[in-house]
């Protein structure tokens, strides 16, 4: 079993800045996929970026490439998010999810086990 707990959201002007974070915790995540997903008000939840843990090999939506980064820390057992160029549309709810697994799966169907969200809005 896995607990995975966010922080870091929050209101930031279009433009700025955000790094989120989830910590895990329960075991160890190094044969894990992790990945952030994301859902705006009325609409579904989207895949945002996904790390396979022990290779550090990434993979990205086509719409945050060039301005978000996903990382992690082996020994915090904390992944990162870190956005930047941040626009009015990447207003949503940020989970992390992971799963025991090889490749980065863009469904969030595939994902055993999730954080609680964290709420980052962009104003204009």
């Amino acid at each position: 079993q896995v607990q995975l707990v966010e922080s870091g959201g929050g209101l930031v002007q279009a433009g700025g800045s955000l790094r989120l974070s989830c910590a895990a915790s329960g075991r160890t995540v190094s044969s894990y996929v992790m990945v952030w997903f994301r859902q705006a008000p009325g609409k579904e939840r989207e895949f945002v970026a996904g790390i396979r843990w022990s290779s550090g090999s990434t993979d990205y939506a086509d719409s945050v490439k060039g301005r978000f980064t996903i990382s992690r820390d082996n020994a915090k057992n904390t992944l990162y998010l870190q956005m930047n160029s941040l626009k009015l549309e990447d207003t949503a709810v940020y989970y992390c999810a992971a799963r025991t697994a090889w490749r980065i799966s863009p469904r969030n169907t595939e994902y055993d086990y999730w954080g609680q969200g964290t709420q980052v809005t962009v104003s204009s």
